[in-house]
C-alpha cells in the first residue's frame, strides 16, 4: 500500500540530530502526535547493499533505553536490557552491507495499546513505513521487520494492512514478541516464504507459560510466546521442520529460511529480555548469512560488550 508523498509529510516533523560520530549517524523524527521515529545510519555507506531493520519498541520502553548505554549509579536499569545499539556495531563489523536501524516508539510505549487506540492503524502503519522509505532516500535496499515484547504488534499490523507481504521486506524476526500470532496470518506468511529464496522468519521464545512472577502466571496457558510459536510451527509444518532438543530447541525448515528457537524453562523463571540481550539482535540478523555464529552465540555471553557508550 503506498501513499502520496503529501500524505506522509504532513505529519511529519525533525525533532533533533542527537549525534553524529565517526562511525554513527543519529537521526529523530516525530511522525504525527505519538510516533517517534529514530534512523540510525552508519556514517558512511560503504557496500551496494543495504539492510533497513525496523526495530519496533517493547512495551515500557523509550528509544534510548532500547538502544543501550553503559550504566551509571542511579541510571535505570532499563537501559541494561537491549543494548541493541551496540549488537548494531558488532553486527555492522561482520555483515558485508550497510545496516541502518530504524526504532519505532509511540508515547504510550505500548504498540498493542495504540493500535487500539488508532482504529485506523491499517492506514497509519503503511504510512509511517513510507515515510521511512522517504526519509532513507536509497534506491534500494532490503527491509527486515524486527521488534520485541509489544513490538510485535507493529509487525502484525502491518501485515493486517497488506494482502501481500512485499518481496522487498526480506526478513521477518519476533524476538520473544508473537504474542499476536494467530492462524490466519499462516497463509500469508507461507507465499511470501515461497515467494523469495532471501526471505527469512525468525522466531526466539522462552516457555513462558509456566513462568512465574511473585508466584503468578506471568501469562495464560495460550496465551504467550511459547504456545504461539508452537502453534505457528504447527501451521507450517508442511515446510518440514527439523529440530533438536535441548535447553534451546532449534526447529528449522527443510530450506533452513525458518528458524524457531525455543527456550524451556524448568525453573519457571522469565527470560523475555534476556533473548534480545544474549545476542539474539545480532543473530536474527546475522542467521543464514557466512557471518552466522561468528564471534557470538545466540544465548551466549554477551559478545558486544566492548561496543557500548556512555
Amino acid at each position: 500500500m503506498s501513499f502520496p508523498k503529501w500524505y506522509c509529510f504532513v505529519f511529519l516533523l525533525l525533532i533533533s540530530i542527537t549525534s553524529n560520530s565517526a562511525t554513527d549517524s543519529l537521526r529523530q523524527y516525530r511522525f504525527g502526535t505519538d510516533v517517534t521515529i529514530t534512523i540510525d545510519s552508519p556514517a558512511t555507506l560503504s557496500y551496494t547493499r543495504t539492510q533497513v531493520v525496523l526495530y519496533a519498541l517493547p512495551n515500557g520502553n523509550t528509544t534510548a533505553q532500547t538502544m543501550g548505554k553503559r550504566l551509571q549509579p542511579g541510571d535505570d536499569w532499563h537501559f541494561d536490557i537491549q543494548h541493541i545499539a551496540a549488537q548494531t556495531r558488532f553486527t555492522r563489523s561482520l555483515l558485508k552491507e550497510n545496516l541502518i536501524v530504524v526504532y519505532l516508539e509511540n508515547d504510550l510505549k505500548s504498540w498493542p495499546q495504540w493500535k487500539r487506540q488508532h482504529a485506523n492503524y491499517r492506514q497509519l502503519i503503511p504510512a509511517i513505513m513510507d515515510t521511512i522509505q522517504q526519509l532513507l532516500a536509497l534506491p534500494h535496499y532490503k527491509l527486515h521487520l524486527n521488534g520485541h515484547s509489544g513490538g510485535g504488534s507493529f509487525i502484525f499490523g502491518y501485515l493486517d494492512a497488506v494482502q501481500t507481504i512485499p518481496n522487498d521486506v526480506q526478513r521477518i524476526t519476533f524476538l520473544d514478541s508473537n504474542y499476536g500470532y494467530d492462524s490466519s496470518y499462516a497463509p500469508a506468511l507461507r507465499q511470501w516464504l515461497k515467494a523469495g529464496k532471501q526471505h527469512y522468519l525468525t522466531v526466539f521464545a522462552y516457555n513462558d507459560s509456566v513462568a512465574l512472577y511473585n508466584g503468578k502466571p506471568v501469562v495464560s496457558a495460550t496465551g504467550g510466546t511459547w504456545y504461539k510459536s508452537k502453534q505457528l510451527l504447527q501451521d507450517l509444518q508442511t515446510l518440514r521442520f527439523t529440530g533438536n532438543t535441548d535447553s534451546i530447541s532449534h526447529y528449522q525448515s527443510a530450506n533452513k529460511r525458518v528458524n524457531v528457537y525455543l527456550k524451556e524453562n524448568p525453573d519457571r523463571a522469565i527470560y523475555h529480555t534476556q533473548q534480545v540481550e544474549k545476542n539474539g539482535f545480532i543473530h536474527s540478523i546475522l542467521i543464514g548469512t557466512a557471518a552466522a555464529n561468528h564471534g557470538y552465540r545466540y544465548y551466549g555471553e554477551r559478545a558486544y560488550t566492548a561496543l557500548i557508550r556512555q
